[in-house]
């Protein structure tokens, strides 16, 4: 397996047939080609609720009213996205800043122009062991020592940063070697999220979703059998705790799918 922050699409092969690619994204950066999946795929698992379409949207309104909106309220907003934005922005030879986030919303885009089933893996907040898991991620972000730690999150970032450099992977060759730096941000980034909310949510969080990805492959094997390619993006450093969750191969949880509308739009 690949570097944490690695560029090598990680994949799981599900002993029931089928498989899941785990394609690492960096938030608000877009990808060059060479970066984006090679792979055919069947279906399309976000690991979100289904309202992240809606927002989406939003953000694409917002922007053609006023192009660069979204991106300033992030810089203003402050805490880790904001830190992480005012950096990311500076890097030379990487486009980012781009809301909505570019490599979800491209292959979001593609599953809907190919009428290919979309999953969202988080589940709906009337699901009871659900709505316990978000009090129980709100309780802990506000505990008051995380709430102290945020008065010195510029310290614990440039700490973290330094820890990140070394599991940096150089990009494929034909690709600016400035993502890596971009990469080591995201990672920075993510790992003081999951501070915040602590490693036992942060796992049972992993688990629940694990058990939802193998769900929505099988229902794609209802469909292409045992060459069932499902796509997950999800952020860099993400990837090798959920391919590590899927290791221990967990209960498969019911995911069905919502049928995209077909777009005639081209892909970005």
């Amino acid at each position: 397996m690949s570097s944490r922050i690695g560029w090598e699409d990680l994949v799981w092969n599900d002993p029931d047939g089928g498989k899941i690619v785990l394609h690492g994204t960096i938030p608000t950066v877009v990808y060059p080609r060479k970066l984006r999946p090679k792979i055919e795929w069947h279906g399309l698992a976000l690991l979100e609720s289904d309202e992240v379409v809606e927002l989406w949207e939003q953000e694409e309104k917002d922007e053609a009213e006023s192009n660069g909106v979204n991106l300033a309220h992030g810089l203003v907003s402050g805490g880790t996205m904001g830190i992480f934005l005012e950096e990311v922005t500076q890097i030379d030879d990487v486009t980012s800043g781009r809301f909505p986030d570019p490599e979800p919303r491209r292959v979001h885009r593609l599953a809907q122009r190919h009428n290919r089933p979309v999953f969202f893996i988080e589940p709906e907040l009337d699901d009871e062991d659900w709505e316990a898991h978000m009090i129980a991620e709100a309780k802990e972000v506000s505990r008051w020592k995380k709430l102290l730690g945020l008065v010195t999150v510029g310290k614990k970032w440039r700490k973290k940063v330094k820890q990140n450099i070394f599991e940096a992977e150089k990009p494929p060759k034909g690709v600016s070697p400035n993502l890596s730096s971009a990469a080591v941000l995201c990672a920075t980034w993510w790992d003081l999220n999951e501070w915040l909310i602590g490693e036992t949510i942060a796992t049972a969080r992993n688990q629940r979703f694990s058990s939802r990805l193998r769900g929505a492959l099988r229902e794609l094997r209802g469909d292409f059998g045992d060459e069932a390619v499902l796509l997950v993006p999800l952020f860099l450093p993400w990837r090798s705790t959920i391919y590590n969750e899927l290791l221990t191969l967990p209960n498969v949880e019911e995911n069905s799918s919502n049928k995209t509308s077909r777009l005639d739009t081209e892909e970005e």
